[in-house]
């Protein structure tokens, strides 16, 4: 589906029935005729409207003719099987022609809608490239949100871990580790895309566009670095997890061996005196007594040569 948005003469965001000079076209999973429809309108390259539908499209800026492509990724938040938060991205593709601007997506997106019920002030849909980069400064905000929110859910599974260290904890931080190598992928994309946007002409960026821009790419280096930082401590905390688990397994086995070996001594002098040869003090009337003191001073003696050991 499609929605066509434009700003009317006070600025404010109304939704419109027909594509017309300075508006915004806003698509959403569009089907075949849709995506027909609207590049036949405006003259654009039917692919420009299906790249942004390809879930593995890389972020990058092209122009064919007047038309000008801007792919970036946007930070997403799903739900696996588990019912768990997954964080991941999905590609906006930004298509600017000479008449108005045109945002394709696979899925409904909370970016968008920020724009559609009028939560960002101050854009103007006939200005292409500022509303352009005003798209990009609230991506660039949401992925530091959502690195926040993964830094506390990180210390949250931290805590959990230290108490149950259940498989679920551990599985919980492997998809926080994904997600993060997918924001930090996505990131440095859109980084790259943003440096061309500046050095190159693809787009004519005035001196508060320029300046607008320079922000987004300061707060999208930001987010880069937390990501990379939150990665690297994540990998940490799951080695050394890792190697605490490990460490708790030998402390278990050792600790098992040693209570066979104790154990298997009292079975040893029994099954002496069941062996069908003389034995010294067999047929004495205390040798029962005799065969269970020797068990608990060996028992005994053993176990208290593992403790000085510290074994157990």
């Amino acid at each position: 589906m499609y929605n066509i948005y434009s700003n009317n003469e006070n600025g404010m965001l109304f939704k419109n029935n027909q594509i017309g000079y300075g508006c915004w076209i806003h698509m959403v999973a569009p089907s075949g005729q849709e995506m027909t429809h609207v590049a036949h309108t405006l003259g654009i390259p039917i692919d420009f409207i299906k790249a942004p539908l390809d879930g593995e499209e890389r972020a990058r800026i092209e122009k064919e003719n007047k038309h000008t492509l801007i792919m970036i990724d946007m930070p997403n938040i799903t739900k696996n099987e588990k019912n768990q938060l997954i964080y991941e991205t999905v590609p906006l593709g930004i298509i600017l022609t000479g008449d108005c601007i045109v945002m394709v997506c696979s899925t409904e997106h909370p970016i968008m809608n920020q724009f559609i019920h009028k939560k960002v002030k101050h854009f103007y849909t006939n200005k292409k490239t500022n509303f352009s980069l005003q798209v990009l400064y609230v991506i660039t905000l949401l992925y530091l949100r959502y690195l926040k929110q993964i830094s506390k859910m990180m210390n949250e599974i931290e805590n959990e871990l230290l108490q149950s260290k259940k498989n679920k904890e551990l599985f919980s931080l492997l998809n926080l580790e994904k997600s993060l190598i997918y924001f930090t992928t996505s990131l440095k994309s859109n980084h790259m895309v943003m440096q061309k946007m500046l050095r190159h002409h693809f787009l004519k960026i005035g001196e508060d566009d320029r300046e607008l821009l320079e922000d987004v790419m300061l707060e999208n280096q930001q987010a880069i670095e937390l990501a990379e930082t939150y990665s690297t401590i994540l990998s940490s905390m799951m080695n050394a997890f890792a190697s605490v688990t490990s460490n708790n397994l030998n402390v278990v086995i050792k600790f098992l061996t040693s209570v066979t070996i104790i154990l298997s001594l009292p079975m040893i002098v029994a099954s002496f005196y069941g062996m069908n040869v003389a034995i010294p003090y067999q047929a004495g009337p205390h040798a029962f007594l005799v065969a269970i003191l020797i068990s608990i001073l060996l028992s005994g003696t053993t176990a208290f040569i593992f403790w000085k050991k510290r074994v157990f």
